[in-house]
């Protein structure tokens, strides 16, 4: 069988449901008044609907259910189980918020459950630290925390348009080159089912105006599940990137840490910033990494590629090293230092030069001569009165992809 041709026969259709699903679930956000309201911390300034992640949904389950009548078997069963208990959920926060306790023991559910019955998760160091097999009394907890930080630190990066699917989009496109490499053909078709059907959102997301639909909770949650499939999978000692670290010194560690890179070390600051001024964790402020670069003035596309460029950097890096023979060790822990150095170092550098230079009439800072240097980067990335621009926005504005004439609200 061509499995190069198969993911991408796959990939075509998710991308093509989800395009056709996408005005029926907008409008139906729309007339339900499933919106997410604008407010002091919130970047949009109209209520804009938030069902993105049921359009992702319906084309990531026609995608993977073709793909397991092709092959013959069932592709990843409880990775798509968890990623509808984690849509229903996420919609059911978007439309009445639940208590943060509700959703975190769900989480805990939902990824010992995957565990339970695909027996994927951390149960091997392979190597690093001199740690092969980790004993299950510790690697089972630990799996869970694991997972559930992973979960989060998705469902906390929807804040500017294009960030959270075109994260999707890389990280998936990062674990199919890593399971093409130890030819896993069925791990492949899925992460290209999955760039299939964030394709669409991604471009009404950007780009539309009539059309724009955030991917809402829901989306964020599933696609955090997704991610913490793929990090078991490859991780694990039963899975086929375990020879990887046997005979090629690979670190999956490492290389699942800086897959999942600015979203989990963006997270863990800004939770341990919260806790340390005596705010709940979960709390919602604006000092994630995507806000600084908004306050630098960057367009949203511009944000989240600069984002993204980054956390792919970090990839290569990780690469280079494992290519060029370095240790589990020093790829994990080059990893960590640009983990950190970039979510907390470089924000906090940044923020000393926002809030730096001379003062205004007012009292206020008017930031160091590095800041207003950045602040012009950022005005350069306002792309939104250019040729292609107009012609994405008029193409997914339009009636036949966006469904509608005009936003009504």
């Amino acid at each position: 069988m061509n499995y190069t041709g198969l993911a991408f026969f796959v990939m075509i259709v998710a991308m093509a449901v989800s395009a056709v699903v996408f005005p029926s679930v907008l409008k139906y956000a729309k007339d339900h008044d499933i919106v997410d309201n604008p407010n002091a911390r919130k970047l949009q300034r109209v209520p804009v609907p938030v069902m993105g992640g049921v359009v992702v949904y319906c084309g990531v389950v026609t995608g993977v259910m073709l793909l397991s009548g092709i092959l013959g078997q069932p592709v990843m069963l409880w990775g798509l189980l968890g990623m509808t208990v984690m849509l229903i959920v996420g919609v059911w926060d978007d439309i009445k918020d639940i208590s943060a306790i509700l959703r975190l023991l769900i989480e805990v559910a939902v990824v010992g459950v995957f565990m339970r019955y695909t027996g994927f998760y951390i149960d091997s160091f392979h190597g690093l630290w001199g740690v092969y097999e980790l004993p299950p009394a510790f690697a089972i907890p630990f799996s869970i925390f694991v997972g559930v930080g992973v979960i989060n630190a998705v469902n906390l990066i929807d804040g500017v348009d294009g960030y959270s699917s075109g994260y999707g989009i890389l990280a998936c496109g990062c674990f199919a080159l890593m399971f093409w490499s130890v030819w896993s053909p069925s791990m492949v078709c899925l992460a290209m089912v999955v760039i299939g059907a964030l394709i669409p959102f991604f471009m009404h997301n950007v780009f539309g105006v009539r059309s724009k639909m955030f991917i809402g909770d829901g989306g964020t949650l599933m696609m955090g599940v997704l991610m913490v499939a793929l990090s078991f999978y490859s991780i694990s000692s039963k899975g086929p990137c375990a020879a990887l670290a046997k005979s090629e010194g690979a670190g999956l560690a490492a290389f699942c840490l800086a897959v999942l890179c600015i979203p989990v070390f963006d997270t863990i600051r800004v939770m341990t910033a919260r806790i340390l001024r005596g705010r709940s964790p979960f709390s919602p402020d604006k000092t994630h990494l995507h806000h600084l670069f908004i306050d630098m003035g960057f367009s949203h596309l511009g944000a989240a590629l600069f984002i993204l460029f980054i956390n792919l950097l970090i990839v290569g890096v990780w690469l280079l090293l494992w290519k060029m023979g370095a240790s589990i060790d020093v790829q994990t822990y080059v990893v960590l230092f640009l983990g950190v150095m970039v979510t907390t170092g470089f924000y906090k550098f940044m923020k000393i030069h926002q809030n730096g230079g001379k003062m205004d009439e007012e009292g206020y800072p008017e930031g160091t001569k590095l800041w207003h240097a950045a602040c012009r980067m950022g005005d350069a990335s306002h792309l939104e009165k250019g040729i292609i621009w107009r012609t994405f926005r008029r193409l997914v504005d339009g009636p036949f992809l966006g469904g509608v004439r005009k936003f009504d609200r």
